[in-house]
């Protein structure tokens, strides 16, 4: 699945909350959004699960399969979590029989099998959020889309949700999450992205591992200074040698090149 040039905005007049969004996320990935509050990420998913539509770009490879959980899951609905179940199974192509079993396996498995009866306007929080994650799991999607879904959970359906989203990767589904603990699922996920600013970065990496560099080595006019925020050391024959992170080596390159006056590049150098 790919976005290209994904942006989004509500309303004409209104500011962008995305733009420029370009990102591949391939089948069996697990893939971890992180960013501050009203900063995007919502709206991100809500276009990955196909809810919303953008008002530029273009999404490609959607799986025929898409599920998503909202963190607020609209439970006044006129129909009991059985039946309720069973219906979006119905949707998602499952023969009747098959949605009905596929329904109780759900509730049973997040323990919330005795309110299969009970009408979804009188569930509790915490059991709504329990339908929410099983309406997700009931036809096996390829791609699974969750966003801040184990908000709410008892600790045994959050461990169960963590059983699950192993499971879809492991059968070569596609799993996107966004959640406010740090340590959801740490040291699983195969790429981790930062909404920051209306567009998608690639997030630092965790604690502890090593973050690939490279070495620019530059040459600016007599007394010129580097641009603000950056800092070198004396390169061997003339010149400054500036150490940056990979992931910022090509915006380094561009404020050196587009300084007034701009900066000679030497050379670039991955470090090992």
């Amino acid at each position: 699945m790919r976005l290209t040039e994904v942006g989004r905005r509500y309303g004409r007049r209104r500011p962008w909350v995305l733009r420029g969004v370009t990102a591949e996320l391939p089948a069996g990935a697990l893939v971890r959004v992180e960013g501050g509050n009203g900063g995007g990420k919502s709206t991100l998913l809500r276009i990955l699960a196909g809810i919303d539509t953008p008002t530029e770009g273009r999404v490609e490879g959607r799986p025929p399969r898409t599920a998503y959980v909202p963190e607020r899951f609209p439970a006044a609905l006129p129909l009991t979590a059985g039946a309720y179940l069973t219906h979006l199974g119905r949707v998602q192509g499952l023969p009747r029989g098959r949605a009905a079993r596929r329904a109780a396996e759900e509730l049973e498995r997040f323990g919330a099998a005795a309110h299969a009866r009970t009408p979804m306007a009188e569930l509790s929080k915490g059991t709504s959020q329990k339908v929410a994650v099983a309406q997700a799991l009931l036809a096996a999607p390829g791609l699974l889309v969750l966003d801040e879904a184990w908000t709410g959970l008892d600790a045994p359906a959050r461990a169960e949700l963590d059983r699950a989203v192993a499971e879809r990767t492991a059968a070569g589904g596609t799993v996107v999450f966004v959640d406010h603990d740090p340590a959801r699922l740490a040291g699983l996920p195969d790429a981790h992205y930062r909404v920051r600013g209306g567009t998608l970065l690639p997030a630092a990496p965790p604690a502890g591992s090593r973050v690939p560099a490279v070495r620019i080595h530059a040459a600016g006019p007599p007394g010129a200074a580097l641009p603000p925020g950056l800092s070198a050391a004396p390169a061997p024959g003339g010149g400054v040698l500036l150490t940056v992170d990979a992931d910022r080596s090509d915006a380094v390159l561009r404020e050196l090149l587009t300084a007034h006056p701009p900066w000679h590049i030497r050379a670039v150098e991955e470090l090992p």
